[in-house]
C-alpha cells in the first residue's frame, strides 16, 4: 500500500476521523526530520485542536514524540534518589520551577527539568533562566546529565536530541492559536518528561483569567488526561489545580522573576500565595518519590531546605555549572539586566484591588518586549512589572498597583495604561479566594 501524503492525514483529522498509529508516527517523523512543511504541520495542529483526539490517539502521539529522539536512562548515571519533575500549564508571574527544583534537590530528589519558552500570553521558564548572563539553556546531554548528577537539578530548554517532533510542534502551536488543545498539551508535556527519564511528575494546572484552562472543568479534564496517559508510559503523575486569577507572586517579567525567586530562596521576601503553591507542589513530588512518609514530613523537609540555605546554594551552583555567574545569589542585582525606565502604576480611584484580567497583564508584558508574537521575536528580559498588588490590597492615586519596567518612556506609558485597564478597583475589600483548588490523583488499583 502506498504511503499516504501528509495532506491525506490532515484531511482525515479535518473530517473528524481517528488517525491510525501509522499516521501519527509518520506525522511525528515528518516534524522531526523537517519533511513535513510548516504549513501542513500548522493545518494538522488546527485540525487536532478543532476535532480532538481519543485516548488511543493521544497515547500514540505521545509515544511518537518520545520515539522521535533519544531517551535518557538515569540508571547508567548512578543516582541515589528518585528522578522527579514538575510542569505548569503556564501563567503570568509563575516562577515556581526556579524555587521548586533546588528545594526538591535539597531533599534528595533529582530534577532534570526540560522547560519551555513562553506560550501566548504566559511566561516561559526557559526565557526566565535565559535572562541570567552566560546561562547555557541548551547544553549537550552529557553536560545536562553531569549537572543533574552533581547538583541535583538542571533547568534547560528542549534539546535537539529529546523529543524533536514536539520541539517543532511547540513552536508552531505558539503562533497558530492551537496552544490549549488537550491532546497536544498532553503529548507535549509527557513526551519531554518521558524522554528526560522522569518517573514521577507533578502537574500544576492553572485555572482562571490568566490560564489557558480558564474554567475549572477544563483543568480537571486535562488533569485526568495527563494522569491517565502518564500511567500508560510508566510515570506516576499527580495534578494540582491552582488559581491564576491574579499574578503569581509580586513580579511578572523574566529577569524580575529570577530576582523574586532568589529573594524567595534566601528568605529576603516571600509572597504568601507563591509560597503556598510552591510548597504544595514540592510536597506532592516528595511523596511520589518516597522522600517523605506523609504530607507533614514532606512540608517540614521542604521548609528546612529553604531555611538552611541549602536550596539557594543548589540554585546558585546549578546556574554556575550551566555558565552563569558563580556569585549570582550574592550579587543578583549586579548581573540581572534592569530596564532603563521604571514608573509606578497608579489606580485612578482609591479602593481595593478586586479583580485582575491576568491574560491582559501577560499581553502587556509582550507589548513591553518581554514575550513573543512570532517565533522569531527577540525577548527583552528587562521588562515587566514588579511590586504587583495582591487582590484585596488598598490601591489608589497614591498607592500603586505595580511598577512598570520598560525600554523607554513611550513603552512605559503604554504598559502603565494596559495594566490599569486590566484591574478593577472596588470600594469594599473582596473575600480571599482559594489558591489550591483541588488535587487529582491516579485512580484505580494502586492509585
Amino acid at each position: 500500500m502506498a504511503t499516504p501524503p501528509f495532506s491525506e492525514i490532515i484531511r482525515r483529522k479535518r473530517d473528524g476521523e481517528a488517525l491510525s498509529t501509522d499516521d501519527i508516527h509518520r506525522f511525528a517523523s515528518g516534524l522531526a526530520d523537517g519533511s513535513m512543511p510548516a504549513e501542513q504541520a500548522a493545518a494538522l495542529a488546527m485540525a487536532i485542536f478543532l476535532n480532538g483526539m481519543n485516548l488511543a490517539e493521544t497515547a500514540a502521539l505521545t509515544d511518537a514524540f518520545v520515539r522521535s529522539g533519544e531517551v535518557i536512562d538515569w540508571q547508567t548515571v548512578g543516582l541515589d534518589g528518585p528522578v522527579l519533575d514538575k510542569h505548569s500549564t503556564g501563567g503570568v508571574g509563575d516562577k515556581v520551577s526556579l524555587m521548586l527544583a533546588p528545594i526538591v534537590a535539597a531533599c534528595g530528589g533529582y530534577v532534570p527539568m526540560i522547560s519551555g519558552r513562553g506560550l501566548g500570553h504566559t511566561g516561559g521558564t526557559l526565557d526566565k533562566m535565559a535572562s541570567i548572563p552566560g546561562y547555557d539553556a541548551f547544553p549537550g546531554l552529557d553536560r545536562f546529565r553531569e549537572v543533574v548528577r552533581r547538583h541535583g537539578c538542571a533547568i534547560i530548554g528542549q534539546t535537539e536530541e529529546l523529543a524533536p517532533a514536539d520541539r517543532r510542534m511547540y513552536a508552531i502551536r505558539d503562533i497558530t492559536a492551537t496552544i490549549d488543545s488537550f491532546p497536544l498539551i498532553t503529548a507535549s508535556i509527557l513526551s519531554k518528561k518521558v524522554a528526560a527519564g522522569v518517573k514521577g511528575l507533578v502537574m500544576d494546572i492553572k485555572t482562571g483569567s490568566g490560564a489557558f484552562m480558564a474554567r475549572p472543568g477544563q483543568a480537571h479534564a486535562l488533569a485526568r488526561s495527563l494522569i491517565g496517559s502518564a500511567a500508560t508510559l510508566g510515570v506516576t503523575c499527580h495534578a494540582l489545580i491552582t488559581d491564576m486569577n491574579a499574578v503569581l507572586g509580586t513580579t511578572a517579567g523574566n529577569a524580575l522573576e529570577v530576582r523574586e525567586a532568589i529573594d524567595y530562596l534566601t528568605g529576603t521576601v516571600r509572597d504568601p500565595r507563591l509560597h503556598k503553591v510552591t510548597i504544595a507542589l514540592v510536597v506532592e513530588m516528595l511523596m511520589i518519590g518516597g522522600l517523605a512518609a506523609d504530607h507533614e514530613e514532606a512540608e517540614a523537609r521542604a521548609d528546612a531546605a529553604i531555611a538552611s540555605g541549602r536550596a539557594a546554594e543548589i540554585f546558585g551552583r546549578m546556574a554556575a555549572a550551566l555558565g552563569g555567574p558563580a556569585d549570582l545569589i550574592e550579587r543578583a542585582d549586579t548581573y540581572l539586566p534592569q530596564a532603563p525606565v521604571s514608573r509606578p502604576v497608579f489606580a485612578p480611584v482609591p479602593g481595593y484591588l478586586a479583580r485582575v484580567d491576568v491574560r491582559a497583564v501577560g499581553e502587556a508584558i509582550i507589548d513591553l518586549g518581554g514575550g513573543r508574537r512570532t517565533a522569531e521575536d527577540r525577548i527583552d528580559p528587562r521588562t515587566g512589572f514588579s511590586e504587583v498588588a495582591t487582590i484585596g490590597a488598598r490601591v489608589g492615586p497614591d498607592r500603586p498597583l505595580a511598577i512598570v519596567h520598560a525600554a523607554d518612556e513611550a513603552a512605559a506609558k503604554r504598559g502603565l495604561a494596559e495594566f490599569v485597564r486590566a484591574c478593577i478597583v472596588a470600594p469594599e475589600r473582596p473575600t480571599d479566594g482559594a489558591v489550591i483548588h483541588a488535587i487529582e490523583l491516579p485512580r484505580g488499583p494502586g492509585g
